[in-house]
This record gives structure tokens, sequence and C-alpha cells, in this order.
């Protein structure tokens, strides 16, 4: 299989990555800045004493996992915090930001697609759902369980994202609620309202709808319940404490299957901001590690993207290269090993993107690697002639995956459809993943987290390579396959 990899630089623009960006750290001659700090075991009781007297406030703990988040305003608080008893790692802490650009129309990127008629003129989408009709088998799947044949909400999935469109006529009647994770005064619309997960960008909705749409959209699992935990405002970032409190949340809240289309990279070894310190976000890394581990271990089955770099993840000096050519010029030079996460960290399923037109390449921008991809699904692209030319004239949007999209949003610029908008991306082949998995605990309740990933790895459809490889891993995961064993 020919990897084309020339037109990575062009991941920054896709529709469907959530990934760290360094632009949004806080150099040491701020006023304040945000750190992680996880304990060797549990909290203790004195922290916020013990931080205090270090120099800093504790902004947010995570008791389950041993974590806090901080800010302060000295230049020397990690040099402090190594006198502090308990504490296993402490770095500076990065923003997850939103990964995609909304394109102006006006730019070169193809034509908006006009030939889908609207929603208020068609009854079903489904002829447009070639992602969906394929991982189905054109709907087979649905016979045997769509997450409630014998009653609805049999399996619930929790969608840890930007939120949803909770008056989506695709969406609602499957929503039961989740939390918001942001915090009052990010910008003007937020008042901390944990009950507000409305989406003020559309990746969540969108995709929500490729796992329990059930409307003019269908999804893997239209009859699975939904449970939304917003960790994104509008036009902003989260650290990596908001997103494990929303995982640690969901698994609280017993959902049994958990999508995080998010991705990222840290730093394993050292790394310098403008020429000061020497930094690793090894404390990061626990963070995830632990929350996942808390997830798993209350029996949720966690579903990651990939990421959408275009890059080799069990290639430590590739990542690095990566790092420093996207974020060398905001003045970081990373000197180690970094990964992918969370799609690096154990316990997930982490799933690469598949095309309409090829079973021999996944998409141009996924991520890939022999020990970090366990399974792909469709998540769209630009269709062959972009593939081969890299040309963006010729980026031809039917090959991308429709889905909900935000009724109080302005059509995506993909398309001239309201309601609905047409993505590409990990983002929207993790879901699918998701999804399958949703069904497949509705169908066998009893099924541990390694056995729902044993069976999608299973009855995954074997493509590209023989058997087991760096692109597709097990292959395309298909709910068919999966809910028929």
């Amino acid at each position: 299989m020919k990897r084309k990899i020339a037109f990575a630089v062009l991941s920054g623009l896709l529709t469907a990555s959530l990934f760290i960006a360094p632009g949004s750290f806080v150099s040491a001659k701020s006023s304040s800045n945000p750190y992680l700090v996880v304990f060797k075991n549990d909290l203790p009781s004195d922290y916020e004493d013990l931080i205090e007297e270090a120099g800093g406030e504790v902004v947010r703990a995570l008791p389950e996992i041993g974590a806090v988040e901080i800010k302060s305003n000295e230049r020397g608080f990690l040099k402090n915090l190594k006198g502090v008893r308990g504490i296993q790692a402490a770095n500076l802490a990065f923003t997850h930001k939103l990964g995609y650009k909304k394109i102006d129309r006006s730019a070169a990127d193809g034509q908006p697609v006009t030939d889908i008629p609207q929603p208020e003129d068609i009854d079903s989408y489904w002829e447009y759902q070639w992602d969906m009709q394929r991982i189905t088998n054109d709907g087979k799947s649905y016979d045997i369980e769509t997450g409630g044949t014998n009653r609805r909400h049999k399996a619930v999935v929790g969608v840890i994202d930007s939120g949803i469109d909770p008056d989506h006529p695709d969406l609602r009647d499957n929503l039961l609620g989740g939390m918001n994770f942001v915090p009052a005064g990010i910008d003007s619309s937020e008042t901390g309202d944990p009950d507000d997960i409305r989406d003020r960008d559309g990746h969540g909705t969108h995709v929500a709808g490729s796992i329990a749409g059930n409307g003019k959209i269908k999804g893997v699992g239209p009859n699975l319940g939904l449970r939304v935990y917003r960790v994104f405002p509008e036009n902003d970032g989260a650290p990596t404490s908001w997103i494990a409190a929303a995982i640690i949340q969901a698994a609280d809240d017993e959902v049994d299957v958990i999508n995080m289309s998010i991705g990222g990279f840290d730093a394993i070894s050292r790394y310098t901001f403008q020429g000061e310190g020497s930094y690793s976000d090894v404390a990061d890394i626990l963070i995830w590690k632990r929350a996942i581990d808390y997830a798993v271990k209350k029996g949720v089955t966690v579903v990651v993207a990939a990421g959408n770099e275009s890059l080799n993840l069990n290639n430590p000096t590739e990542i690095t290269r990566y790092m420093n050519e996207t974020y060398g010029d905001l003045g970081f030079e990373f000197k180690g090993a970094s990964k992918e996460v969370p799609g690096q960290v154990p316990g997930v399923i982490t799933v690469s993107s598949s095309t309409e037109w090829s079973e021999d390449e996944i998409a141009f921008y996924s991520n890939y690697g022999t020990r970090s991809i366990d399974v792909a699904a469709p998540g769209g692209d630009n269709g062959p002639i972009y593939a081969e030319t890299g040309d963006l004239d010729q980026r031809d949007f039917h090959y991308r995956t429709l889905s909900t999209w935000p009724t109080y949003l302005d059509p995506y610029f993909t398309s001239n459809l309201h309601d609905y908008a047409l993505l590409h991306g990990t983002s929207m082949a993790a879901p699918k993943v998701a999804g399958i998995a949703g069904v497949i605990k509705a169908a066998n309740p009893d099924l541990k987290p390694s056995q729902v990933a044993n069976l999608i790895k299973k009855t995954a459809i074997d493509m590209g390579k023989r058997g087991t490889d760096q692109y597709f891993g097990a292959g395309e995961a298909n709910a068919y396959k999966a809910l028929k064993q």
C-alpha cells in the first residue's frame, strides 16, 4: 500500500481533529500560569494547603485519580513543588483546542455540495450515508440490534466533545442529559451552568449523529442513549483536567462507552519554551492514563480518534520532527520522544480513517502505526483525485461523511445544507466504532471493555495488507459482523 503523506501540512484544515495546541501555552513571563500536578497516591487531606504554601491555587481537584489543576504567578513554582511531599509529577498545562479551521468560502477549497436536498425536501438521507451503509451492511445490523431493539437505550454512549444541539430532531429523543465542564467567564456566553451542553461549534453534534442519529440521519445505534459532556467553549480550548473530569463523570454516570474524537501529543522527554526552562508532559500523560483506567475499571469501553497529522505514531523521531516544524515558530524546541494522547494510552480503542473509494489506502490525513491502530472506520476524505494530486480545487466533498449539524449554526462550508453537514477526519471515524461498541453492549451487557474491543477487532473486515497492518489495524470495523457473532 502506498502511503501518501505529502499533504500532512493540511491536517490543520481538517474538520475532524481536536488537538493539543502549544500556542496556548502560557509562559513563565505571564501573570498566571496553569499547571497540572499528580500525586503518587490519593490526594493528601491537606493538599490545598501544600499547594498554597508552594505559591499556587487549586482550580480543580480530581480526587479519583490523585490530580489537581493549579494556577500560579510564581516564576519558580515548579521548583517549589519539588519540596512538596507526595507529588509524582507536575508540568505546565497545555490547552486542547479545536484543530480545524472553517475555511472561508472564497478559498481554493473545492465547491460546496449543492445537489443534496435540504431537510424539508427529503424524508431520509440514507442514500447519502455511504459510511453508515457500509458498516451496517446496508442496514442489516439494525435487524439485530439498534441499541434498543426491545426497549430504548439499552446501552448509553458518552460523548466528550463540544456539546450537542439538544433540540436537533434526529438527536433529542436519544439525549439523556450530560454535564458542562467549561467554567464561567471563558467567554460572554459561559456562565458555568453545569447543564449547559449546547454545542457552540458543531463538531460534537456531528459526532453524536454518527453514533445515535435517529431521523433523516441514521447512526450506528439509532436507539442508543447519549450522554454529552461538554469540554470546549466556542472559541477557546480545554486543559486535560477538564477532559479527565468528564471521563470520570461519564464513568460515574455508568455509561457503557465513551467516545473522544480528541487527539494530540505529549512530550515524554524534555522541551524548552523560548529558550527557557526544561519541561515535560509527564503529569499530563499520567492524568490521561489514570482517567482512562478509572473508566475501564468501571466497565466503560473507551474509543478515541487516531488523529489527523498523517504521522506514523510508532516513530518517535517523526513525531518530534512534526512537533518542532509545527510549533517551533512559537518558541518550542522538542528534544525527545512524544506520544499521541489519548490514542497511545493503554486501554483505548484507537481508530484510523478509511475512505469511500479505496480498500487499500486509509485517508490521506489519518495517523497510523502498527502498535497504535486497533481498527479503521469510515471517516471520509476529499476523493481520489485530491488524494493523488493535492489540488485544493479538486476537493470533492461528496466523499466526506454526512451527519447532524446544529440547527442554529450557519451551514458548514462544504455544502449549502442546514441542520446537516459533510465533514471528514478520524473524529468522524471514531464515533462509528463507539456506536458499534454501544450496540454490542446493548446485545451483550455483560461483556467487559477488553471483550468488546476484541470482538470489534475479530470481526473487522480486512483491508490493505492481509492481516493486521499499521494503517487499518485489524481492519474496518463492521457492526453487522460484530452482532452476528
